[in-house]
């Protein structure tokens, strides 16, 4: 159960592709009443995990510049926020901190890095290249926040309650167990051909991917997980998932290199349960 609203309550220090913040409300008559550990296997910016904020939970992504970011707000956040003091909102400054190597980096270096470049970077967008490297070019802000000191220290009190891990997606059928509730948030099936953005990491997100993720998804199910997902609304999301309860809700885009094709669109959200 989500504990009461406060003055501090976390929200993602992350922008990330697909975050779920704008959905919140949609999804509020959405989540289970009652559940034990709670898994997030495709964290990203963690939106519903901060919502939720469970006492027991275990979060995990396949980005490991990602988890690593997580875990140093967690366990050593007065570095991280040091680190980020020491950055500037600069063109220069930029391309030389994207330039470094974040395994070379001490931990919380590594995060100030990431953090940093998810800030002041074009659109808050979160892409690399065939090596893994992240490339995307310096943004344009009149005044971007760097370092939100306050909120870091709320979403670090939060994960504290968390395990934070690099894992693969069906990992979760290893941790999850009958009562506990998974939250699947994975790289979108595109709408078009054109629209495939798989850049999140290295490698992408591919069809047989989505089909793998269904197969899971309906072991889960079959061992008395609670689950919910979202995804596109696409001919494939309803196909694979037929049989379970989807719901329709109401997004609207934010990353698209055409204004034009930003704006309101319909996604899917697929439950086992009611």
């Amino acid at each position: 159960m989500r504990p009461p609203k406060s003055t501090d309550e976390p929200r993602p220090f992350l922008k990330w592709a697909g975050g779920k913040g704008q959905l919140l409300e949609q999804y509020g008559p959405l989540f289970p009443r009652r559940f034990g550990r709670y898994h997030e296997p495709f964290v990203g910016g963690g939106a519903v995990f901060f919502h939720l904020r469970p006492p027991r939970a275990t979060l995990s992504d396949d980005n490991g510049e990602l988890v690593d970011c997580l875990i140093a707000v967690r366990d050593d956040l007065p570095a991280v926020i040091d680190a980020l003091g020491r950055h500037v909102y600069d063109k220069d400054h930029y391309y030389a901190v994207r330039a470094l190597s974040p395994d070379e980096l001490p931990l919380a270096e590594r995060a100030a890095r990431t953090i940093y470049l998810n800030r002041t970077c074009f659109n808050g967008l979160y892409r690399v290249n065939s090596k893994g490297g992240f490339n995307v070019p310096f943004g344009r802000y009149s005044n971007p926040t760097i370092c939100d000191a306050p909120n870091l220290r709320a979403c670090s009190r939060a994960l504290k309650r968390a395990r934070i891990e690099r894992a693969p997606f069906p990992a979760v059928l290893d941790r999850a167990r009958r009562g506990d509730f998974v939250y699947f948030d994975p790289p979108y099936h595109p709408l078009s051909k054109t629209a495939y953005f798989t850049a999140y990491a290295k490698g992408g997100f591919r069809e047989e991917d989505q089909r793998e993720l269904a197969r899971v998804y309906s072991e889960l199910d079959r061992r008395g997980v609670l689950v919910m997902l979202s995804n596109s609304d696409t001919p494939l999301v309803r196909d694979i998932y037929r049989g379970f309860r989807i719901v329709r809700v109401q997004a609207t885009r934010a990353i698209n290199s055409k204004a034009a094709r930003r704006g309101a669109i319909t996604e899917l959200v697929v439950l086992n349960y009611r």
